[in-house]
């Protein structure tokens, strides 16, 4: 999906797994919640494809949502803005970086988000135990260029503007609220990675309440996909959901690792998706045919990943 705009790099976002993760929703749905969005793009990938036209964009981290809606709602102001502090740079690159951070951490201005997520070191978040914005700038890039980043930011503007809810809740509470005609996409922290809470990550989710959660989910019969778990190689990142929630686990290939091919290793990085019950009696996904054409054993990934049964 390299046509469709994307002004924020955000490490962990879906952006280059989009398209593999709309193949297992419905070609039409109705409002698509992400409890979860960090850079919304999901929502942003299923508005190009006119899967949905309705979009509930959710996160807990509040700057990053008062960014998204200004990019959605004011693309021209976000894109002044972004202008302005990127030009302010160039006597002293670093410097200036580590001078917006300081002031984001008083005031959590979003604008001033956009350039800090444009500069800092691939794109990750980190964060203090005192919840402060805390990464280092990319010494070898001085971020996106202010041109393109205006034109990601009128593309995303042009996909989704007039059609979002914007809230920060706790996804608990978007849960409770969503609806029968909701189509919800969740991409949480992945337990055993960040806990309760992790620099990683503005915050981290309880295992069980994300469980009982899920089950308060089928009970309301809600479609559902998960990003959860996932693996590097022989290395596990997070635990399995319940068997008993009824879910279908996929595995996704993204590739191989960048950080073990460096050190020597062939390590291929999976994703896993888990579908709801009910999607699965769809018939429009024809989930059974497409995944038993899928390998079973990890290959070289095509373009957005390859497709297995994960053993359960």
């Amino acid at each position: 999906m390299t046509s469709i705009p994307h002004p924020i790099q955000y490490q962990g976002s879906k952006r280059n797994l989009a398209s593999s993760i709309l193949r297992f929703i419905p070609s039409k749905i109705g409002r698509l919640v992400e409890p979860f969005s960090g850079t919304a793009a999901i929502s942003i990938a299923a508005s190009s494809k006119c899967i949905s036209q309705e979009f509930w964009i959710n996160d807990l981290n509040k700057p990053l949502i008062e960014l998204l809606e200004l990019i959605v709602e004011k693309p021209n102001e976000i894109a002044d803005a972004y202008t302005d502090i990127w030009n302010d740079q160039h006597s002293n690159s670093i410097g200036h970086y580590f001078r917006v951070r300081e002031e984001f951490n008083r005031n959590n201005d979003p604008r001033l988000f956009l350039y800090l997520l444009a500069r800092c070191v691939k794109g990750a978040v980190r964060y203090n135990s005192n919840g402060l914005f805390n990464q280092s700038p990319d010494k070898r890039r001085k971020g996106t260029q202010p041109e393109k980043m205006r034109k990601n930011i009128e593309g995303v503007s042009r996909l989704l503007q007039g059609k979002c809810k914007f809230t920060h809740l706790d996804y608990k509470d978007v849960l409770a609220e969503v609806q029968a005609n909701d189509f919800v996409y969740m991409d949480p922290p992945y337990q055993g990675v960040c806990g309760d809470k992790d620099s990683r990550y503005f915050s981290g989710i309880d295992f069980d309440d994300f469980v009982l959660a899920l089950e308060q989910l089928n009970r309301k019969k809600i479609a559902f996909v998960i990003s959860y778990d996932g693996k590097r190689g022989n290395k596990i990142f997070g635990n399995e959901l319940p068997k008993e929630l009824g879910l279908k686990k996929i595995e996704i290939e993204v590739g191989r690792s960048s950080q073990a091919t460096l050190l020597g290793r062939e390590e291929v990085t999976v994703e896993s998706l888990y579908l709801s019950s009910n999607l699965l009696k769809e018939p429009i996904l024809t989930m059974e045919g497409y995944i038993s054409r899928a390998p079973k054993q990890p290959t070289l990934p095509e373009p957005y990943g390859q497709f297995s049964t994960a053993t359960r």
